[in-house]
């Protein structure tokens, strides 16, 4: 895959800012963000931050970070001000930065600040970040730039976007997944479901081996979980793997069934066949989060955290 990468399948808080072509706004849609606005810039136009204080960086993590530019794009953009004419100093976004300029990236998502009130722009990206529908990744970036650049807390998060914090954390975790499965996600290959269920395997070799066989064999969300279960199966648990495996097999109508119920309230649906009936269970995470899933089936607003 070519170092030039510039993004394209995932740009995080860039996908909520209108680029200066952007249409007018229509409800749904993110509106316009006073003091700030998106562009992909030149790498060699960004100054560094003279104030920046931090000075050691891990380089492994350094490492992995390019690897996932290269493979994914960069899913948090840099944040900048503009100095003159086509130049800018760096705000927000140093690892970022020197990332990209390892991966070989010639310009790279920036969000250019025209103001320094960094609550007026934190304030402005929250109000847009229901409007728009992001892929997966693009929603895991942004709430992760919005917590650590922005200084949002988990709780504006919920209660701005009507979402539980188990759900922010859980879609946060996304962004720990290999590059070779963010990738797939990014492109919709691979659904949310998909991904929380890989996340239970331990290695990322195990992640990439799945997300590889969901792919070649089409495998329901539900089967991912089975697998990811089992292979996580201890040797004094071998009894209860027995009984895993000798459960009655789902038709594939009703696996269909159970898949886009786990996709339609973000969380874990499972279903076991009995002889004469079957048993549908549902999993939360908090008393927050059975609220949201009952107003989710309901078909009401989820209530704010």
């Amino acid at each position: 895959m070519s170092a030039a990468r510039t993004g394209g399948l995932g740009r995080g808080l860039g996908a909520l800012i209108p680029t200066a072509s952007s249409v007018a706004a229509r409800d749904g849609e993110p509106q316009p963000v006073e003091g700030a606005r998106f562009a992909e810039i030149p790498i060699g136009d960004i100054a560094p931050n003279k104030l920046q204080p931090r000075t050691h960086f891990d380089e492994e993590a350094l490492a992995e970070l390019v690897v996932s530019i290269r493979e994914v794009g960069l899913l948090q953009p840099i944040v900048v001000r503009e100095t003159g004419p086509d130049q800018y100093e760096l705000v927000m976004g140093e690892r970022r930065l020197r990332a990209s300029k390892q991966a070989g990236v010639e310009k790279i998502p920036a969000i250019i600040r025209d103001t320094g009130d960094d609550d007026m722009l934190r304030d402005a990206l929250l109000e847009n970040l229901h409007r728009q529908q992001l892929n997966p990744l693009e929603e895991a970036a942004a709430y992760a730039q919005l917590l650590a650049d922005f200084g949002a807390t988990h709780e504006e998060l919920a209660s701005r976007i009507g979402r539980s914090r188990p759900q922010i954390s859980n879609t946060i975790r996304l962004l720990g997944l290999p590059p070779a499965v963010q990738r797939r996600v990014a492109a919709g290959v691979l659904s949310a479901g998909h991904a929380r269920a890989i996340l239970g395997l331990g290695s990322p070799e195990a992640q990439e081996r799945m997300a590889e066989r969901v792919v070649a064999e089409g495998l329901s969300v539900r089967s991912v979980e089975e697998a990811v279960s089992l292979a996580s199966v201890s040797p004094d648990d071998e009894s209860t793997a027995r009984r895993t495996r000798a459960r009655r097999p789902v038709p594939p109508a009703v696996g269909e069934v159970v898949d886009r119920l786990s996709d339609r309230l973000e969380t874990r649906v499972k279903v076991d066949m009995g002889r004469a009936k079957g048993k549908l269970t549902i999993e939360f995470a908090s008393a927050e989060d059975l609220q949201r899933i009952a107003a989710v089936i309901e078909g009401r607003t989820p209530p704010l955290a």
